[in-house]
């Protein structure tokens, strides 16, 4: 595995990544494991196997298994609307009228929901990076005021989509979203490490920010400007308020080896946490046409982006590839075709989820396995 250690290694000494850990299996087996770096560089403390991290949108694809998971045992549907959960949450659409939005559209990224800075800050809403001392519903119905950037189903863009199916879940559970998702998902796959908390400080990474030189160790807040110009506000303290709301697109903690669980079980069918053909709509493009164009040769399924063109993308990845990231410092795929899953945790934002590290990773991946 040369070209994947290469990589590491020159990340980590070159100042890109403060810490990371590698997780590669083929066809079920782990065929790569590595950790590098620092958990806590000023303490001098290793990144670890069971080093837990802060998840930010690797929460999604969680909480969207659990949203497929009600679904598949008929406790919710996939054509129904947010209203039949949430008769509330009726945002308007740019012309001022109020559309449907179904949960399908939640989960493909094309309900109109947005994560546009400007617009949530003016109505009060979190999204789940900040600290604030709030409930989910709260959120969610402050959400409920900002317009819908287009009607549902026309178009994607990125935003709170997942948050509001939170809410969803816990209507229709009447249990709170971690005690629902721990139900549903981590329990069943044994993501012990995997919660809306760090369920053990003490394994917790510390939370850096790329820097000129190298890796910032985050305070509170700490803002980074995303690729598109946006503040980011982290606020690495949140993962211990117990008045944080639960957010279901950026709010949990976890390992590398529980997310490869997830990933396993949706790669090979489903089981124990919903059936073979949830698992395949799962991983299917749900967006048909509708263009990414942030994105060329990608569209979107209910877990993440859905590779259509391989060389359009500019990646290795096989046709029918899924991933996506988190904005902490995360990447992660999963390759039905080859028979891949890989994790690529760090505690490095942003580099670590959107930088030239994980692009390089994943090349590296391909090399060495393919």
């Amino acid at each position: 595995m040369g070209a994947i250690d290469k990589v590491i290694d020159e990340a980590v000494a070159g100042g890109k990544i403060a810490g990371t850990m590698i997780l590669v299996a083929r066809h079920g087996e782990v065929v790569y494991s590595r950790c590098a770096g620092f958990a806590d560089r000023e303490s001098g403390e290793p990144i670890a196997e069971d080093t837990i991290y802060r998840l930010a949108s690797v929460s999604k694809p969680i909480v969207a298994a659990a949203v497929l998971a009600l679904c598949d045992q008929g406790r919710m549907a996939l054509d129904a609307t947010v209203t039949d959960y949430l008769p509330w949450f009726t945002p308007k659409a740019p012309d001022g009228s109020t559309l449907a939005i179904l949960i399908r559209h939640l989960l493909t990224h094309t309900s109109g929901v947005t994560y546009r800075p400007g617009l949530l800050r003016r109505s009060g809403v979190s999204g789940g990076l900040d600290d604030v001392s709030t409930s989910l519903q709260d959120n969610i119905r402050r959400l409920a005021d900002v317009p819908l950037i287009f009607a549902p189903g026309t178009a994607w863009e990125y935003g709170m989509s997942i948050d509001v199916l939170g809410a969803v879940v816990e209507a229709v559970t009447g249990a709170t979203l971690g005690d629902a998702v721990a139900d549903l998902i981590t329990g069943p796959l044994g993501m012990n490490d995997t919660a809306f908390r760090a369920v053990d400080p003490e394994r917790l990474a510390v939370a850096y920010g790329d820097g000129p030189d190298q890796p910032v160790r985050m305070g509170n807040p700490h803002t980074v400007v995303d690729d598109n110009g946006a503040d980011l506000i982290f606020w690495p303290e949140r993962i211990f308020n117990p008045e944080a709301f639960q957010s279901g697109g950026a709010g949990m903690a976890g390992t590398a080896p529980d997310f490869l669980a997830l990933l396993e079980a949706v790669r090979t069918g489903g089981g124990p946490i919903f059936s073979g053909n949830m698992a395949a709509t799962a991983v299917t493009n749900q967006i048909g046409s509708i263009p990414r164009p942030d994105r060329p040769g990608q569209r979107f399924c209910y877990l993440g982006m859905v590779i259509e063109d391989s060389a359009a993308a500019e990646t290795p990845q096989s046709v029918g590839t899924i991933g996506w990231g988190g904005v902490y410092g995360h990447s992660w795929f999963m390759d039905p075709v080859n028979g891949i899953s890989a994790v690529k945790f760090t505690n490095t934002a942003v580099e670590g989820c959107t930088g030239v590290y994980t692009k390089n990773i994943t090349e590296a991946i391909y090399a060495d396995l393919t």
